[in-house]
C-alpha cells in the first residue's frame, strides 16, 4: 500500500527516499558512495511501495527478487538504469496523484512529479545525452532548489482524505506516463543526433511535438462536439473480443424461447458457449446434476450464481479483459437459466393454483347438489304430502338436474380446461332455484321473461349459491335481514341481481373484491372471485352495483 501525504510517517519515508535517490544522481552512477545510497533509498522504496502490503510476510520468492535487484544495482549501475528507476517512479507517483480527489492531496503528489521530472532532465540526462551542453548555473540551481521542492510537498496540508490512503495504482495510467517521458528522452536523443541541435533546444521541441500529440489524441478520444470517438470503438472491442455480446443475447433469447425446460436449455447453452472460438470447454454443476463440454485447460473461469456453478476454460491465457469477458457471457447465462427456472416455478404456481380454484369450486358444487338433495329429502322427513302430484312433480324435475350437474361436476374435475359449459332454459332454471331455497325472507322477483333464452347453468348456480350463502350469513347474525332475488330477461342474455338489507362491505375488502381472494372466517374467501372470474369467461361480468347499509346489491349481467 502507499504511504500517504495525510500520514507524517509515511511523508517522511517519501522525502528521505527522495533525498537519497537526489544525492546519489548528484554523485554520478560511478561512485561508491552513490551505489550505497541507492541501495538505502531501495529499503525505503520497499516501505513505500504500492504492490505487497507491510502487514504481509515476504515469500522466499520475493525474497530472492529483493536481493537480485540490490546486486543488479551495485554491479550494474549506470545512467541508463536510474534514469529508467526515475522514470518508473515518476510514473507510480503520477497515477497516485491522478487517483486522489483532495486538493492538497494531488497539489503534494504533482510537486513530487514534478521533481522527478526535473531530476531526470537536469541531472541524470545530461550525463548520458549525445550533445551534453547544460550550463553550470543551471546544474547548482537543481542540486539545491530542488530538495527545497521536496520540503515544500512534505509542507503542504495533508487534506483529511485517509479514506483514499490505500488505494491501489493505476496500472494502465502509470505505463502511459512511463511510456510518455521514454518518449520524451528519445526523441530529445533524436533531436541532437540528427538535428546537431543542443539539448535544450531538443527537449524544447520535443516536449512540443509530444504535447501536441497528446492534444490530438485527446480530442480524437473524446471529441468535444459529441461525436463519437476512440474511447467508443474501444469499449466496444473490450465487451466483443472476437464476439459481440448482443449475438450472444440473440443465441440465449432465441433457445430461451425454444427449449422450455431448465436442464436442457443449460445444456444446449453451454454446447453453443464451447463453440466460440477462444473457449475450450465448459463444466457446470446445480441441483438438478452436473455435466461438461469440451475440454479442460489450465486458463478456466469459475462463476457461482444461486445452485449453479460453472467453470469456463479457454484455449488462451486470461487478460483481465478476456476472464472480465467469460465472467459476463457466464452471468448472461445464470440469469437466462434463472429465468427459466422462474418460468418453470410459475407454471408449477398455476397449475396448483388451477387444482385449488377448480377444487374450492367443485366443494361450492357439491355443497349446491346437498341442499338440492336436502330439499328432496325434505319431502319424504315431513309426512305424507299434502299435494302428492305436486311432490312427484317436484322429485320429476330435480332428480335429473342433480344427476345433469354431478356428470358436469365429475367432468369438470376430469377435464377443467376443456369441459363446456352447460346452457340451460331461463325459465327451468329460476323455478329450480325457487324450490332450491324455500328459505322464508328471500323474495324471487321474477321480471319479463322471453321463451327460449338460454343461459349458462354452472355460471347462474354458482353466483347466487355465493351471493345466497353470503346474504343468509348476515340473516343469521341479524334475523331482521331481507334477501331478494330479481331476474330480467335481456337481449343477449339475463339480468341477476341479488339484494339484502344488511350491512355494508367494509371500504377495505371492496377494492379487493371480485377481484382477489379476501379473508373470511367461514370459508376461503375465493367464492366471489371465482365466481367474477367465470363469468368473464361466459361473457358476463358480475359487479357490486350499490353498497350502502340496509341495500347491498351485486348483480350479474352480460358485457355489453
Amino acid at each position: 500500500m502507499v504511504l500517504d501525504f495525510s500520514d507524517r510517517h509515511g511523508r517522511a519515508v517519501l522525502v528521505a527516499m527522495l533525498l537519497l535517490l537526489h544525492f546519489a544522481a548528484l554523485r554520478g552512477t560511478t561512485d561508491v558512495w552513490a551505489r550505497a545510497l541507492l541501495l538505502a533509498h531501495l529499503g525505503l522504496v520497499l516501505l513505500w511501495q504500492p504492490f505487497v502490503r507491510r502487514q504481509e510476510r515476504v515469500s522466499i520468492a520475493q525474497t530472492i527478487a529483493i536481493a537480485f535487484v540490490g546486486f543488479a544495482l551495485l554491479r550494474w549501475l549506470n545512467a541508463w538504469l536510474l534514469a529508467g528507476w526515475v522514470i518508473a517512479l515518476a510514473g507510480i507517483v503520477g497515477s497516485a496523484s491522478y487517483q486522489r480527489t483532495g486538493r492538497w492531496q494531488r497539489l503534494a503528489y504533482l510537486v513530487v512529479f514534478a521533481y522527478l521530472v526535473a531530476l531526470l532532465v537536469v541531472i541524470i540526462l545530461p550525463e548520458i545525452a549525445p550533445r551534453p551542453e547544460l550550463s553550470p548555473e543551471i546544474r547548482d540551481l537543481a542540486e539545491h532548489g530542488l530538495p527545497a521542492i521536496l520540503l515544500a510537498a512534505m509542507l503542504l496540508p495533508g487534506g483529511g482524505e485517509r479514506g483514499q490512503s490505500l488505494q491501489l495504482i493505476d496500472f494502465f495510467y502509470s505505463l502511459f506516463l512511463v511510456l510518455l517521458l521514454t518518449v520524451i528522452v528519445l526523441g530529445s536523443f533524436a533531436f541532437m543526433t540528427l538535428g546537431q541541435k543542443s539539448y535544450l533546444e531538443s527537449l524544447t521541441y520535443t516536449v512540443l511535438w509530444v504535447g501536441g500529440g497528446v492534444l490530438l489524441f485527446g480530442l480524437a478520444w473524446n471529441p468535444p462536439a459529441g461525436f463519437a470517438g476512440l474511447s467508443v470503438f474501444f469499449s466496444r472491442y473490450l465487451l466483443s473480443i472476437g464476439l459481440p455480446l448482443e449475438r450472444w443475447l440473440y443465441f440465449l433469447a432465441g433457445l430461451s424461447q425454444a427449449q422450455p425446460r431448465p436442464e436442457r436449455f443449460l445444456a444446449e447453452a453451454i454446447q453453443g458457449l464451447v463453440r466460440l472460438p477462444w473457449i475450450a470447454g465448459a463444466r457446470w454443476r446445480w441441483a438438478r446434476g452436473e455435466g461438461e463440454a469440451g475440454e479442460t485447460s489450465r486458463n478456466a473461469v469459475e462463476l457461482a450464481k444461486d445452485d449453479l456453478s460453472l467453470v469456463i476454460y479457454s484455449h488462451f491465457s486470461l487478460s483481465p479483459a478476456l476472464r472480465w469477458h467469460l465472467l459476463l457471457l457466464g452471468q448472461l447465462l445464470a440469469e437466462f437459466h434463472k429465468a427459466k427456472l422462474r418460468e418453470e416455478q410459475l407454471q408449477n404456481t398455476a397449475y396448483l393454483q388451477a387444482v385449488h380454484e377448480t377444487g374450492a369450486r367443485l366443494a361450492h358444487e357439491v355443497k349446491n347438489i346437498l341442499q338440492s338433495l336436502s330439499a328432496l329429502a325434505a319431502l319424504r322427513t315431513g309426512g305424507e304430502p299434502a299435494d302428492p302430484a305436486r311432490a312427484a312433480a317436484f322429485l320429476e324435475r330435480q332428480l335429473p338436474a342433480i344427476q345433469a350437474r354431478l356428470t358436469e361436476a365429475l367432468e369438470k374435475l376430469r377435464r377443467p380446461a376443456v369441459t363446456p359449459e352447460r346452457l340451460v332454459e331461463l325459465d327451468s332454471w329460476w323455478e329450480a332455484i325457487e324450490a332450491r331455497y324455500p328459505n322464508p325472507g328471500i323474495d324471487f322477483v321474477r321480471g319479463r321473461l322471453r321463451a327460449g333464452v338460454q343461459v349458462p347453468g354452472l355460471l347462474f348456480d354458482h353466483v347466487v349459491d355465493n351471493l345466497l350463502h353470503n346474504a343468509l350469513a348476515k340473516r343469521h347474525e341479524d334475523p331482521g335481514v331481507r334477501i331478494r332475488v330479481v331476474l330480467d330477461a335481456l337481449e343477449s342474455g339475463a339480468r341477476l341481481s341479488v339484494e339484502d338489507s344488511g350491512a355494508a362491505v367494509p371500504e377495505e375488502v371492496v377494492s379487493s373484491l371480485l377481484h382477489a381472494p379476501v379473508h373470511s372466517d367461514s370459508g376461503l374467501g375465493i367464492g366471489l372471485y371465482q365466481a367474477a372470474g367465470q363469468a368473464a369467461a361466459q361473457g358476463y361480468r358480475l359487479v357490486l352495483e350499490e353498497n350502502r347499509a340496509g341495500a347491498v346489491r351485486f348483480v350479474l349481467l352480460p358485457v355489453a
